[in-house]
């Protein structure tokens, strides 16, 4: 046990922090021996035999050229379940968790009719639902590729939730409801902002589904917004995660666009990541 963890440690110590080298041994421990790290630890397993040292070797190796865990592992955890991950999806923040606990807070109804836009793994629509459970929930979007893992999470955890594929920026070519409660957390990286960003994001994760154009950075929450105009019921609530840098610009959108009962909410790093506005 020992040797594998300095092994994991000496390797990865030029590529990451020591917090997040300790995370990840944790996390590599769990997959390959299929225990917690402290049943690992109370087992006193000192050798692991070789096909789980290769294990650990390959998956070492690939963090080094600064692959994401997640995708590595193929899984994830948000708000307490497990969720299929693979770069057709976005990985799953734990800010996203915060936006969850806050639509859970807030609706009053047993048995909303709740649309999730841009539902990539299906975290946020499968959370709801598992939280909710008379909730009638669908979830869209535009990728194949990312409604195949959300129905494949869908069917692990037994949870019914209607996935189809949509371009909610050209929604009146569909047929919808009406529902009680949309929420998104739809694109809104601008391009000038890649600079500032991760390697490991820009060259694992899905383009389309981080990257807005710099000369129209809120083409999807006007676009959503035109579409609950329509299809949100009357003091409907719709709820978002933003760009930190448009939290003002989005509230003088929404409230010129006839919503009611607007909040700017901050995540726990302080920086304005969600917004809640409620249909007149």
């Amino acid at each position: 046990m020992r040797a594998t963890i300095q092994f994991i440690s000496k390797e990865l110590n030029d590529y990451y922090p020591e917090s997040e080298i300790q995370s990840l041994i944790r996390l590599i421990i769990e997959h390959v021996c299929h225990l917690s790290y402290t049943e690992f630890v109370l087992k006193k397993i000192e050798t692991l035999d070789s096909s789980t040292k290769k294990k650990v070797e390959k998956i070492v190796e690939r963090l080094k050229h600064l692959e994401p865990i997640q995708y590595i592992l193929g899984e994830t955890e948000f708000f307490g379940m497990r969720f299929e991950v693979t770069p057709a999806v976005l990985i799953p923040r734990q800010e996203t968790e915060e936006l969850v606990q806050w639509i859970i807070k807030m609706n009053k109804l047993k048995d909303p009719y709740i649309l999730d836009i841009g539902t990539g793994s299906g975290c946020i629509a499968l959370v709801l639902k598992n939280k909710i459970k008379a909730a009638s929930v669908s979830a869209l979007d535009i990728s194949k590729e990312a409604l195949d893992i959300a129905r494949h999470n869908a069917l692990v955890h037994n949870l019914d939730v209607n996935f189809f594929r949509a371009d909610i920026l050209n929604f009146k070519k569909y047929n919808w409801h009406q529902y009680d409660l949309i929420v998104s957390n739809p694109p809104y990286v601008r391009e000038l902002e890649k600079k500032q960003m991760s390697d490991n994001v820009i060259q694992y994760e899905p383009a389309k589904a981080l990257f807005v154009p710099d000369d129209d950075p809120l083409i999807f929450y006007r676009g959503i917004g035109e579409f609950s105009k329509k299809y949100l019921r009357k003091n409907g609530m719709l709820f978002f995660e933003i760009n930190e840098k448009f939290g003002s610009e989005l509230t003088i959108w929404y409230r010129e666009s006839g919503f009611k009962d607007i909040e700017l909410v901050k995540d726990l790093h302080g920086k304005d990541r969600f917004l809640k506005c409620t249909k007149q």
